[in-house]
């Protein structure tokens, strides 16, 4: 008879979000006894509490203007009354469905699931909800939770994964933070009818993208009409029944009925028992890792948010499936990170791919494409929304290094050049294709005009000089160059 295997499963992963699931069914796939656990729900943050339900909720804020800009072409319409009970209730509705489809995939490619929380005993055996597994191989893919507020007070501010679950819609909110989650929270609530005041240390929100299209996103918000408190943050939090009043070291205090905390994200490391396997963590609780995703205990490995390196989905997914394949098929993927497309989904949505202006002037001189216009569609609807393209390319080369843009349909443009960057197009490229018209896209392949030369740090007073700033989309309306 063969002898009996050395352990329960070849490899075992602990979380189903989309790091660990897209593992777990590759690596079963490839013929290994795969084992995966899940406490919360399947899916993860993206699924749940993240990246789908968000959108959803995107969409639903922008119907109002939508509805709005219809009377420019002719339209009697009337937004109506917004229910956020029957927003939440579709939305738990298409979350529960994504939910199963999860659970499907991991049994349609023989992993056995196990819904439970999972810890080490030692690096090579779990406790899974009371029952011990070893496994050859274990990856932790436990992604990230919110950050609270630390401050006196700080019970009163609920954070993202409450948000999609709140019982009725808020007429008044205080939103703390200036990255991603917060804009993009304050975009939704100030589209379905709040009053919304964003707070942030930073002068400008989203630190780290370029500098122009954070201005641009801060006019943006602000022809919306979210009050913007740039260079703040809170002091206490107090509650007198559903009112909250939050206080700052100076200035007046705000009054909201909801304090919606979006400071960050930290990984979910604390109740994992990695002490016991031995495995290595920075300060901040993420698990270091090298550039395959192994830690500093051979056969145990970190994939997704845990690691907290480049946060998104597709980045999890995408480290998942080569993790799989090297382990169980020998085989290599490679990805460049530093040009990997993100989207933040305001309103309008923002997406950018490669170098800021900024990390292009460090490396040498660059030459810089902008353009800011209203869209067409504007020119009739009446509404106070621009669209800002920004092109960012080598000057020795030619090579486009970035491409950042904030304007309607942002993240559908940017998923293409992010290809076309990827495969190392030049500008020339660039200029030699024709465009599709009319459209706001073909703005991209009709940049001629140099804006400037990005040689080093810009300071605060040197402001970009577009071209035509206010006006249509020269290509969309058929007179660009």
């Amino acid at each position: 008879m063969p002898d009996a295997p050395a352990f329960d499963f070849d490899l075992f992963v602990i979380g189903g979000g989309s790091a660990g699931v897209r593992c777990a069914r590759i690596a079963a796939g490839h013929g290994a006894r795969v084992g995966v656990a899940e406490e919360r729900f399947w899916g993860g943050t993206c699924v749940n509490v993240g990246c789908v339900p968000k959108k959803l909720m995107v969409m639903a804020a922008e119907y109002r203007g939508m509805i709005e800009d219809a009377r420019g072409f002719g339209w009697d319409s009337d937004a109506g009354r917004h229910s956020w009970r029957g927003l939440i209730a579709a939305k738990d509705i298409e979350i529960a469905r994504l939910n199963a489809i999860y659970v499907k995939l991991l049994e349609g490619a023989g992993a056995t699931v196990f819904e439970a929380r999972a810890t080490f005993i030692d690096a090579h055996t779990l406790d899974v909800g009371g029952r011990r597994i070893t496994a050859e191989r274990i990856v932790v893919a436990v992604g990230g939770r919110p950050a609270h507020l630390a401050i006196p007070g700080g019970e009163h501010a609920i954070v993202s994964d409450a948000a999609f679950f709140l019982p009725a819609m808020p007429r008044r909110v205080a939103m703390v933070g200036g990255g991603y989650i917060a804009v993009e929270f304050a975009c939704i609530f100030a589209g379905l009818g709040a009053e919304v005041d964003l707070v942030m240390r930073q002068d400008l929100p989203l630190r780290g993208f370029d500098e122009d299209l954070r201005v641009e996103l801060a006019r943006a918000l602000a022809s919306q009409g979210i009050r913007i408190h740039p260079g703040r943050a809170p002091a206490r939090i107090m509650a007198n029944g559903a009112e909250k009043t939050v206080h700052f070291p100076h200035g007046d205090p705000i009054v909201a009925d909801l304090v919606f905390a979006a400071i960050g994200r930290v990984p979910v490391t604390e109740t994992l028992g990695l002490q016991q396997a031995g495995v290595a963590m920075d300060g901040f609780g993420a698990i270091r890792v090298d550039t395959g995703n192994a830690t500093n205990v051979a056969n145990i490995f970190a994939i997704g948010d845990v690691t907290n390196r480049l946060n998104l989905t597709p980045v999890a997914t995408a480290e998942g499936h080569a993790l799989a394949d090297r382990l169980f098929a020998g085989s290599v993927r490679e990805w460049a990170f530093d040009r990997v497309a993100s989207a933040v989904f305001t309103s309008p949505p923002l997406a950018t791919v490669g170098l800021t202006e900024a990390e292009a002037a460090a490396r040498g001189p660059a030459d810089i494409y902008c353009t800011r216009f209203t869209p067409m569609r504007h020119a009739l609807s009446g509404r106070d929304r621009k669209t800002f393209m920004k092109l960012v390319v080598d000057q020795v080369s030619q090579r486009i290094l970035g491409a950042h843009m904030i304007g309607e349909d942002a993240p559908e443009m940017l998923q293409g050049l992010s290809i076309a960057i990827n495969c190392g197009a030049t500008k020339h490229d660039f200029d030699r294709t024709i465009g599709i018209h009319p459209t706001a896209a073909e703005e991209w392949v009709t940049l001629r005009t140099r804006t400037h030369v990005a040689e080093g740090p810009r300071g605060p007073e040197a402001e970009t000089q577009l071209v035509a700033p206010e006006e249509i989309g020269a290509a969309e309306m058929g007179i660009g160059a």
